[in-house]
């Protein structure tokens, strides 16, 4: 049988004497959310999961909580720590995460769940297309050089920087400039999800490590979202309007989980025929903007810290600044043409 088609039961996943582990489950989110804040606190000083955002994942049509997660159980019964899987077609880049409550470490809990995790994401090599690389993606902060030393043990190379880029706003930022043709305008809840939609996948095919999904998987994801994040304000989504289609978009969050009080750009993103025009920085000027008007005065947003299409340099321009820099790690699991994003030219 071949290595992807193993059973779990093949993996070695011995734990300490009274420790268990299973695929979690809806009860256990509140104490799985706990760990990873445990966690996120203890190096950044700030929680990284919002319970409702992960009910929200845990609910989503293309994740299976008896499949793409397990948790760990203390003698006692508490859970203590947990990872996740997420594999979307095409199935070439899979993305991991797995935390160990500071209290429970040095254990050989963490390296079962690596173990896990590697199974896990071997199970889906065989559903990459024919000849295609596979590899499997997580995401730490930089500050935790610890889970940074346990990835590369474990197989990982350090592959990108990330940068959580913060502006602090003491008077209301500029007018976003007339750009020739261009309109800024809410989004049409109900109306124009797809259409949204389509405009960021096209502006982000120059992203680094981007893969075009099925769309009826992404449009899928996209309405479960929408419909069940309690902070989705379609208020928030500006769409740069060009003679009836969208040139960009700059679709944003109310508030960060971490800080009530600081604003979001979850997506800027502009489509080739409009870049290098000026539409980028209106966007965000007019999404600053309209925090200012809401009494909000510090706006957050992620980068790739070395963007393709120069977005970092856009944001210092626009007078935000590093607030701390995350890290992203790689394990190649199958060797093959690589179907993400690289470069510019790809």
């Amino acid at each position: 049988m071949i290595a992807t088609m193993m059973r779990e039961e093949t993996i070695d996943l011995s734990l300490p004497a009274g420790f268990i582990t299973r695929p979690a489950t809806m009860e256990d989110l509140e104490v799985a959310v706990a760990v990873v804040n445990a966690c996120s606190i203890e190096i950044a000083g700030e929680p990284e999961w919002d319970p409702n955002h992960i009910r929200i994942d845990w609910q989503s049509p293309t994740f299976s909580l008896e499949t793409d997660t397990r948790v760990v159980l203390s003698p006692e019964g508490t859970v203590v720590a947990y990872a996740d899987v997420w594999d979307e077609a095409p199935h070439v880049r899979i993305y991991s995460m797995g935390r160990v409550h500071p209290d429970y470490r040095g254990r050989g809990i963490g390296g079962v769940l690596a173990n896990w995790v590697d199974w896990r994401g071997r199970q889906s090599i065989a559903q990459a297309p024919e000849g295609t690389r596979v590899a499997l993606f997580q995401f730490l902060e930089s500050a935790d050089t610890v889970s940074q030393r346990f990835l590369r043990e474990h197989g990982f190379r350090l592959v990108r920087y990330f940068n959580r880029m913060i502006i602090a706003m003491d008077a209301p930022p500029p007018e976003p400039a007339v750009l020739h043709d261009i309109q800024i305008r809410t989004y049409l809840r109900g109306a124009e999800e797809e259409a949204v939609l389509l405009a960021v996948r096209d502006a982000f095919q120059d992203h680094w490590g981007y893969v075009a999904g099925r769309l009826e998987d992404d449009l899928q994801e996209w309405t479960h979202w929408i419909e069940n994040n309690p902070d989705h304000d379609p208020s928030l989504w500006f769409l740069a309007m060009s003679n009836g289609d969208i040139a960009g978009v700059s679709l944003c969050a109310p508030k960060t989980y971490e800080d009530p009080e600081m604003g979001w750009v979850d997506t800027l993103g502009v489509r080739r025929p409009w870049r290098r025009q000026g539409v980028a920085l209106a966007l965000l000027h007019h999404s600053f903007g309209e925090f200012y008007r809401r009494g909000v005065r510090k706006v957050g947003l992620g980068v790739d810290a070395e963007s393709l299409t120069g977005a970092t340099r856009l944001y210092n321009k626009a007078g935000m600044h590093l607030q701390r820099q995350s890290v992203c790690y790689e394990k190649e699991l199958r060797p093959g043409q690589e179907l993400s994003t690289l470069s510019i030219q790809d």
